[in-house]
């Protein structure tokens, strides 16, 4: 991203711990990214991976001409307990938990940080700087190879003891209740709502109906979500009733969600989230029919306005401001 014309201090810097890749910038107040690096996750010890960090982002700092005005570091990782600073339990990452990640980085660099899961991050950087702008009651529903959830009451975020307060994915519902998921439970709506859930119910769906598809040219192991929401967008039937049917389970599972924290909007992140015009009409619609009538016609289904491809950094660049 090219450097604007204007930045607007204060500046943190937003990292965001991949299994493959470690994505890191600074940021101002505002979300404009000033410079941005990566470094690979996976290095042979914990130790290694952060002094690598720490010294390229040393190294940014000082060509952005910004030492002693960085306010702090955010860190959205897997598993990240914003409690106790450390990763607890990350089957993704290459080293044995807990890793005490907020001490590692805070004694390499003196800087404040702070750590929370991704869905958290993504709220509050839908605060900061997207579509949940000048709101203080809403969901993130972030919907990718997993489905997470943020949520935010009378603009504080809702983290619980441990920090795992919005696992919204693990919630169950009847609509899956056939469907096994990977936390060992059967329903949850990460089954439906993340890619896995995706293509469980395009097989679903292609095995039910003789219905022609051009998803019947597609081998089972490539099929993805975007080729999915393509064929929709361009009028495949069965394309267009699976996210139907996914839009409809999320609607199902927001007018419920409703009923806890009295939402002003629920917005969608992550890739999934991209087919966002083939989700949200179905998703209002079973809202509507399902919620209680507190709520009908009240809360606002919105997509993530946070670019793609920053998404996650800017996400974390926010944390350091709650």
């Amino acid at each position: 991203m090219e450097q604007p014309n204007t930045i607007y201090p204060p500046f943190t810097i937003g990292v965001d711990l991949g299994g493959t890749n470690t994505a890191f910038a600074v940021v101002d107040s505002v979300g404009h990214i000033l410079a941005k690096d990566s470094i690979p996750t996976k290095t042979p010890t914990i130790e290694i991976w952060a002094d690598n960090l720490a010294d390229r982002i040393s190294d940014m700092i000082h060509a952005t001409d910004l030492d002693g005005h960085i306010e702090g570091i955010g860190i959205g990782a897997p598993c990240a307990n914003a409690v106790t600073g450390c990763i607890e339990a990350a089957t993704n990452l290459p080293w044995l938990s807990p890793i005490p990640l907020v001490n590692m980085m805070e004694s390499r660099l003196g800087l404040h940080t702070v750590i929370s899961n991704d869905a958290n991050a993504a709220a509050i950087g839908e605060m900061t700087y997207g579509a949940a702008a000048g709101l203080k009651n809403f969901i993130v529903l972030t919907l990718g190879t997993s489905v997470g959830g943020g949520i935010v009451c009378d603009g504080h975020l809702l983290s619980g003891t441990r920090g795992f307060a919005g696992e919204l994915g693990h919630v169950t519902f009847p609509f899956a209740a056939d469907r096994l998921c990977s936390c060992g439970r059967y329903g949850c709506l990460h089954t439906i709502a993340s890619a896995d859930g995706i293509r469980m119910t395009t097989k679903k769906f292609l095995s039910e109906s003789d219905e022609p598809s051009v998803l019947r040219q597609i081998p089972e192991e490539e099929m993805t979500p975007k080729k999915v929401e393509r064929a929709a967008q361009e009028g495949d039937k069965i394309a267009r009733e699976i996210y139907v049917f996914t839009g409809r389970c999320l609607g199902k599972a927001a007018a419920e969600f409703a009923a806890m924290t009295d939402p002003e909007a629920v917005i969608l992140f992550g890739g999934v989230a991209k087919a966002a015009d083939l989700l949200l009409p179905p998703m209002r619609e079973a809202f509507n029919e399902s919620a209680l009538f507190l709520y009908k016609d009240r809360v606002r289904f919105l997509r993530s306005k946070l670019d793609d491809a920053d998404a996650a950094i800017l996400g974390a660049a926010s944390l350091p401001y709650i």
